[in-house]
């Protein structure tokens, strides 16, 4: 496919780059993981509980930090309490406006809405008993905590960095003219620093050229269930 030319090879370092045997591209880049994320919380408040420690492994949906929720916890039981009470009222008025007629209409619509309405505030209390907790939104390793039980948090205030390396990307810049002869899904080699090798696949090449550098943005996926490649390390894409 490359016969007859030459390929440069960039080096996303800066340096010039290196020639190659037409017969095969290489392109240096860096590992990255599949997912990678911050964590923080909508709400403010001191960290009550931490559920898991640097270093671990959580699933999606875990509870990772909780703020104190005793207030959320009483008006839960509160909102619930009303509701329940709505709910008994609104049955005793349709039992008698359906049996004996001795409430009206507007009288069952009063209820209804009355319990219609406590279900609506039991849920929004739920929900911001909920908020206090922060929750994985995927399976990952945590790789570091920023705050502790005791510390006060802020809005939106960076917690906790959870990263799944199941997967992991390669990312390197290719000459943009070299770019069209690579395609999507095509396999390819990764060499990660330190010896490592897998096999990839081209997942993204970029439609566009950067004006200045003239070079195209790619990425390569591979499966890391092992965690044979920590991210962040160099690597060297070959593709024949």
């Amino acid at each position: 496919m490359f016969k007859h030319f030459f390929i440069a090879v960039i080096c996303l370092t800066g340096l010039a780059p290196v020639l190659t045997a037409a017969d095969q591209i290489e392109i240096d880049g860096i590992t990255e993981p599949f997912k990678d994320v911050t964590l923080g919380l909508a709400d403010p408040g001191i960290i009550h509980q931490q559920f898991f420690k640097e270093g671990d492994s959580a699933k999606e949906g875990d509870v990772l930090l909780e703020l104190d929720t005793r207030l959320q916890e009483l008006e839960v039981g509160r909102r619930k309490a009303v509701m329940e009470q709505d709910k008994v009222v609104l049955d005793s008025t349709r039992e008698l406006f359906q049996g004996t007629k001795s409430v009206s209409k507007q009288d069952l619509t009063k209820a209804e809405a009355e319990y219609d309405v406590a279900s609506a505030e039991y849920a929004i209390a739920v929900e911001q008993l909920a908020d206090r907790r922060l929750v994985a939104p995927f399976s990952g390793n945590i790789t570091e905590i920023l705050l502790h039980p005791g510390a006060a948090c802020a809005p939106y205030q960076s917690l906790v960095r959870l990263v799944d390396i199941s997967r992991c990307y390669f990312v390197g810049h290719i000459d943009g003219v070299a770019a069209s002869s690579l395609h999507l899904d095509e396999p390819v080699k990764i060499t990660v620093a330190g010896g490592a090798t897998v096999t990839a696949k081209i997942c993204f090449i970029s439609s566009t050229v950067d004006a200045a550098s003239g070079l195209a943005r790619i990425k390569a996926i591979f499966e890391n269930a092992d965690g044979k490649v920590r991210p962040g390390l160099a690597a060297k894409l070959t593709a024949e």
